[in-house]
């Protein structure tokens, strides 16, 4: 088949791990006697330094006419919050624009990096969660103010915005253990009170073979460490995720090795590690793709439907690692590590 990739590669360590993820798929397509037509496209800093606006409208073009985006990071201390203009504007506007509202960050626990797990091992056996977070509303995307010494940031949803978003929840529940749990501060909060009533009535109405659970985001955060096994698909609005989803990542050993997808309601994605740009490693050919390299195996899945080739791509990760292949943030202490390109080396003599 043919697809179209837009590569955004980004800042700091971005263009480092995007690099790998091209060339994973590049091996994909060679392989499987596909053609990925990978269109690299200024985005986040480069283009506020580029074209003062950190999505150039040519950038926003090839993303609107690809089948999916392949992100790496963005952000950096020279754009920082006193900067005119600031790359991460620019991924809130992407993310409106394509229409992705759902993101999916699978949490699994690799079984070769029990160890690099700050957590103990033996609570580690099983987890296999998925976190489904709200994308495009809340906090993040409210009305925002400041007047002398106070600050506005609104957070907003609306029942359509919850309904999609639980239906999302629902699908991918109903195809794996049947369990959500929704995360939210109903206790204080009206639009957790909101979200609470309506997820409740569309599993219940929609999905009967789905269980819904409602937990607050300070129990979650607790019980995330305390029984990661427990939970199956985690719902929650934009802040809640991003905040837990970081947390989630130290049960993987890194955030280095965990992939995002950002979904709506077509099959066109945006696709990211879900690390940030790490400035103080950029340049330095240490940065774990595996999470770029695993986030291009989701574009396969849900915007090419290449089911197989993800597998692929998923397979040869853990044979890497299963290896002993190791980069900085998952070595042992003393342990040799790789460089970003020998990582990319490791993965594609094992998908070969």
């Amino acid at each position: 088949m043919k697809g179209r990739i837009a590569v955004l590669g980004g800042d700091g360590i971005g263009p480092e791990v995007i690099a790998e993820g091209v060339r994973v798929l590049a091996a994909v397509a060679l392989r499987f006697g596909h053609i990925f037509e990978m269109e690299a496209l200024p985005f986040g800093g480069v283009g506020i330094d580029a074209f003062g606006d950190g999505l150039p409208e040519n950038t926003l073009k090839g993303c609107l006419a690809a089948d999916g985006v392949l992100l790496g990071a963005i952000g950096g201390p020279q754009w920082g919050p006193d900067a005119p203009v600031r790359p991460e504007p620019a991924l809130l506007r992407l993310r409106a624009e394509l229409g992705v509202y759902a993101n999916l960050r699978p949490i699994a626990v690799q079984p070769a990096l029990r160890d690099a797990s700050p957590i103990k091992p033996e609570y580690l056996d099983g987890v296999d969660l998925l976190f489904v977070r709200e994308l495009t509303g809340g906090i993040y995307f409210g009305r925002k103010g400041r007047d002398g010494d106070r600050a506005v940031d609104e957070c907003a949803y609306s029942v359509r915005e919850i309904e999609r978003i639980t239906r999302v929840a629902g699908k991918l529940a109903a195809s794996r253990r049947g369990k959500i749990t929704q995360v939210d501060k109903s206790n204080v909060l009206e639009t957790s009170r909101l979200w609470r009533t309506v997820s409740e009535r569309v599993i219940r109405a929609e999905f009967p073979g789905v269980t819904i659970e409602h937990m607050f985001v300070d129990a979650a955060a607790m019980h995330l460490i305390r029984r990661p096994r427990d939970f199956d698909v985690i719902l929650t609005e934009n802040l809640f995720g991003d905040i837990l989803t970081d947390e989630g990542a130290m049960l993987a050993g890194s955030l280095g090795v965990l992939p995002s997808a950002a979904l709506g309601d077509g099959r066109r994605g945006l696709y990211e590690p879900i690390h940030g740009s790490a400035p103080d490693i950029a340049g330095r050919g240490i940065a774990n793709p595996c999470g770029t390299i695993l986030s291009a195996a989701l574009l396969l899945r849900h915007s090419l439907g290449l089911e197989s080739e993800a597998r692929a791509i998923e397979a040869a990760v853990a044979t890497a690692l299963s290896r002993g292949a190791r980069t900085a943030d998952i070595a042992a202490s003393g342990a040799a590590t790789l460089s970003t390109r020998q990582m990319g080396d490791a993965v594609l003599a094992a998908l070969a």
